[in-house]
C-alpha cells in the first residue's frame, strides 16, 4: 500500500444519510433523559430558555463549519483548520481533545446500552451485553463507510419517528383530545411550597447555567458533519443541506419536547431528577406516553427500545469521528503515523482498533470498582465538546480573514455563513460563558468537594498544556493571513 493509497478516504457517504448523520448527532438520551432533569433543576421556561439559546450558539457555530466543510471538505475537518487558520498547536490540541472525547463517549454508550438491556433481561451479564455492542460496532465501521452511514441512517430515523409521534401525542394531551384529562399550561405557573420556587422559572442563576452545561451536552455530536465531508460522494450539495436542516431540527425536536414535557409533567416530580438509562420508567417520553389509557407497559418497551438504539447511534458515531480524527492527526504528524493507513475499503483499521481499546479500558475501569475515576474521563470528554465548538468558531474567524486577505471575495465561497461575523462571535461568547460558568455551584456548595472542582474543570488546563507543550516543543506560530492554505490537497 502506497502513501497516497493510504491516504485517500472513500467518499461512501450519500446526501441522504449525511443529513440523517447531522440529526442523529443531536438526539440521543441527552432528549430522552437530561431534558427532564433540565426542568426539574430550571422549570420549564428556564429549560426552554437554556435549550433555546444553546441551540442557537449550535446553529452559528455549525453555519461557521458548514462554511469551511464545503470548500475545504478534507480529513481532520476543524482540527485541520486549526492548523491551517491559526496555529498548528491548536490544531494538536484540538485533535487530540476530540479522539480522546468521543473514545470516552464510546465506553459510556457501552454501559448505557447494558444498562439498557437489563430492563429485559433483568439476571444476564451486562459485560457481555456490552462486548457484543461493541463488536457489533467495530464490525460495522470496518466494513465500509458506507455500512455505518446505512448504520446511522436507520439509527437516526427510528429516533426522529419517535419525536415525531412524542409530539403528536403530547400536542393531542395537552388539548385534551388525548389521555384523561385536559392538563392545559397549570404546569407553567405553579409553585412548590416545599421550597419556595415558582414555575416558569426556577433554580436562580445556579439552575439556569447548569441547563445550559447540560443543554450544550446533548448536542454535542452535531459537528461530525464536518469530519463526514471528507467521505461524502458531493459535499457541495451534501454538506449545505445537512446544515441547513440542525437548526430547524433542533428548534422542532428539543424545543417541541422540552414544551410538552414541561406541559404534562410538573417540575416538582421527583420522578424527573431520578431519569436515566437505568430508570427507562423515568424517562420524560415514557412518563407521558405512559398517560394514555392502557399504553404504560407498552411505552415503556417501546422507549426502552428506542433509546437502546441512540444509545448504538451515538456509539456508531463515536466509533466513527474518532477514528477518522486520529487518521486524519497521523498524516499531519500529530499521532503515529501507523494511524493513518487504510485497507482496500478505505478504513483506517488502527486507528478504529485504538479507539476501540480506549474505550474498552474505560468500560472495564467501571468493572472494577473504578467509578471515580471513570467519571472524571466522562465529564472531561463532555467538556471537551464545549472547547472543541469554541475552536471552530475561532478558526471560522481565521479562515474568513484569510480568504478576503489573500484577495477573495466572500461571494466565491461555496456556501456562506449566516450572521457572520456576529454568529461565531455569539457562539464563542456563549461558549466560553458555558465553560467557566456552568460549574460555578462547586464553589457555593457547603463544603469544597475537590472531586467535584476537578471534574468540572479539568479539561480546561488540559486543553491550555496540550496547546502550550506543543508550541514549546515545535515551535509553533500564528499563521499569516496570506499565508493561510485554501487547498483541497
Amino acid at each position: 500500500m502506497t502513501t497516497g493509497e493510504a491516504r485517500e478516504l472513500k467518499r461512501g457517504i450519500g446526501t441522504r444519510q449525511l443529513s440523517m448523520i447531522a440529526i442523529g448527532g443531536a438526539i440521543g438520551t441527552g432528549l430522552f433523559f437530561a431534558s427532564g432533569t433540565a426542568i426539574a433543576q430550571a422549570g420549564p421556561g428556564g429549560a426552554l430558555f437554556a435549550y433555546a439559546i444553546m441551540g442557537v450558539a449550535v446553529y452559528c457555530m455549525m453555519q461557521s463549519l458548514g462554511e469551511m466543510a464545503t470548500q475545504l471538505p478534507i480529513p481532520g475537518s476543524f482540527e485541520a483548520y486549526a492548523e491551517r487558520f491559526v496555529d498548528p498547536s491548536l490544531g494538536f490540541a484540538v485533535g487530540w481533545n476530540y479522539w480522546f472525547s468521543w473514545a470516552i463517549t464510546l465506553a459510556a454508550e457501552l454501559v448505557a446500552g447494558a444498562l439498557i438491556v437489563q430492563f429485559w433481561f433483568p439476571h444476564s451479564n451486562s459485560t457481555l451485553w456490552a462486548m457484543g455492542f461493541f463488536v457489533v460496532l467495530l464490525t460495522l465501521n470496518l466494513l465500509s463507510v458506507r455500512a455505518y452511514a446505512e448504520a446511522e441512517y436507520w439509527f437516526a430515523g427510528i429516533k426522529v419517528v419517535t419525536v415525531i409521534i412524542f409530539l403528536a401525542v403530547g400536542a393531542l394531551m395537552i388539548t385534551g383530545m388525548l389521555g384523561a384529562h385536559n392538563a392545559g399550561f397549570h404546569n407553567w405557573t405553579m409553585g412548590d411550597p416545599k421550597t419556595g420556587t415558582h414555575a416558569p422559572f426556577v433554580g436562580g442563576l445556579t439552575g439556569a447555567l447548569a441547563v445550559f452545561l447540560v443543554a450544550g451536552f446533548s448536542f454535542q455530536g452535531t459537528e461530525g458533519v464536518g469530519l463526514a465531508a471528507a467521505e461524502t460522494a458531493d459535499p457541495g450539495k451534501s454538506v449545505p443541506r445537512a446544515i441547513r436542516s440542525v437548526f430547524w431540527r433542533i428548534l422542532l425536536f428539543y424545543i417541541g419536547a422540552i414544551f410538552v414535557v414541561g406541559t404534562l409533567i410538573s417540575y416538582t416530580d421527583p420522578n424527573l431528577l431520578n431519569a436515566d438509562e437505568s430508570h427507562i420508567a423515568f424517562s420524560p417520553f415514557t412518563m407521558i406516553f405512559g398517560q394514555l389509557p392502557r399504553f404504560g407497559y407498552y411505552a415503556s418497551n417501546l422507549m426502552n427500545a428506542v433509546i437502546l438504539s441512540s444509545v448504538l447511534s451515538c456509539g456508531n458515531s463515536s466509533m466513527y469521528v474518532a477514528s477518522r480524527m486520529l487518521h486524519a492527526m497521523a498524516h499531519s504528524r500529530k499521532a503515529p503515523r501507523l494511524f493513518g493507513k487504510l485497507n482496500g475499503r478505505g478504513v483506517p483499521v488502527a486507528a478504529l482498533l485504538a479507539t476501540g481499546m480506549v474505550s474498552a479500558l474505560a468500560f472495564f475501569s467501571t468493572m472494577v470498582g473504578e467509578h471515580k475515576i471513570y467519571q472524571v474521563f466522562y465529564n472531561a470528554s463532555s467538556l471537551s465538546g464545549f472547547l472543541i465548538w469554541l475552536g471552530i468558531a475561532i478558526c471560522h474567524l481565521r479562515f474568513r480573514k484569510a480568504w478576503v486577505a489573500q484577495g477573495r471575495s466572500p461571494d466565491d465561497l461555496k456556501f456562506k455563513s449566516k450572521f457572520y461575523p456576529y454568529g461565531p462571535w455569539l457562539a464563542l461568547i456563549l461558549f466560553l460563558a458555558v465553560l467557566f460558568g456552568a460549574n460555578i455551584g462547586v464553589f457555593q456548595a457547603p463544603v469544597f468537594s475537590w472531586f467535584d472542582f476537578i471534574t468540572g474543570y479539568l479539561m480546561i488546563p488540559v486543553f491550555v498544556i496540550l496547546y502550550l507543550g506543543h508550541k514549546y516543543w515545535n515551535k509553533t506560530r500564528l499563521v499569516p493571513l496570506k499565508e493561510c492554505n485554501f487547498e483541497l490537497d
